[in-house]
């Protein structure tokens, strides 16, 4: 009896530890980082296309911006980390002006849509993308159609063309990827870019395991925009949990990278300052030796999407 009462005690004491854990580990807000928002400053927008709307399985409404093209080439792009449909406006503008149809999406918790970075359950996200391409109705076997993906986006593109959505895409275009925080790639805290409450997500993560999901809205998550300027720019400052599970890459992105079907085109600027440039060669072409990695001399990450060489380079990536 003695021995039970003790390690009831002790369980008690852990459930104790790990709830005062999760509870007062939250992400400090981190200072502005403008290498991510001034690039954007002097794009032209000015044919920026309005935001369409569709519906997912849950009946939320969600966002996209639609760039008419030819309709045999269907371009998917997934914006990055905080970011909206709007963001991708010069990829988007750069790919139509080779002819191909393309669609800009505001992923769920972004954009103006459902709760603020936040989803109801991990994997969200993909339903979320199956559902659109329901949309784009029946697929002619002439049709391609590419995935592209940027930053925390091109984590996500990744996981969903190597998991989910295996065969979904017959190309994957990674623009600046964000890769797991233990990949060579990856910078601790991205950069500046982004404070973690890791903490919290330990914890979390503790509960998962045991099938707990019931806190995975707690923010663990918090990105270096500028917290004045969020009515104007529609950022999303924070990421929950879920969100976080969900909207980038996964521990078996190696796995990921093989089971991708179909051509795999990395491209990153040279002097990004979230990730390192030059280790996306050695370590993707050491899993998929047929995948192109492009890196473009003299551009930081966003510039990457706003540049004229990058969107050149980007543009040339999509037959």
């Amino acid at each position: 009896m003695h021995v039970l009462a003790a390690l009831a005690g002790l369980l008690l004491l852990a459930a104790a530890v790990l709830a005062a854990t999760i509870a007062l580990s939250s992400p400090k807000v981190p200072p502005h980082m403008a290498s991510v928002s001034d690039p954007f400053i002097g794009a032209d927008f000015s044919a920026l296309p309005p935001k369409r709307i569709f519906t997912a399985r849950d009946g939320t409404k969600l966002v996209y911006r639609a760039y008419p093209g030819d309709p045999g080439r269907i371009v998917v792009l997934i914006h990055g980390s905080s970011g909206t449909s709007e963001s991708m406006h010069p990829v988007a503008e750069a790919i139509r002006a080779k002819g191909a149809t393309v669609y800009a999406l505001g992923m769920r918790g972004h954009d103006g849509t459902g709760r603020s970075g936040d989803i109801d359950y991990i994997g969200q996200l993909d339903d979320d993308l199956h559902d659109f391409l329901k949309t784009l109705g029946p697929r002619t076997p002439s049709q391609t159609r590419t995935l592209l993906g940027f930053s925390t986006g091109g984590g996500f593109a990744l996981r969903f063309a190597g998991s989910t959505g295996i065969g979904a895409f017959d190309r994957l275009v990674l623009v600046s990827p964000q890769l797991p925080y233990d990949a060579p790639t990856s910078r601790a805290g991205a950069g500046g870019w982004a404070s973690v409450a890791l903490p919290r997500i330990i914890g979390l993560t503790i509960l998962d395991r045991f099938g707990i999901a019931a806190f995975g809205g707690l923010p663990v998550l918090a990105f270096a925009v500028d917290r004045t300027q969020l009515a104007q720019t529609g950022l999303t400052p924070v990421y929950s949990y879920r969100m976080m599970r969900n909207f980038g890459p996964q521990a078996g992105y190696r796995d990921d990278l093989k089971r991708v079907k179909g051509p795999i085109a990395v491209l990153i600027g040279a002097t990004d300052e979230i990730f390192y440039a030059d280790r996306y060669a050695p370590l993707v072409k050491s899993i998929r030796p047929d995948a192109t990695v492009t890196v473009v001399p003299g551009l930081t990450h966003i510039e990457m999407t706003v540049r004229r060489p990058g969107l050149d380079a980007i543009a040339a990536a999509i037959p």
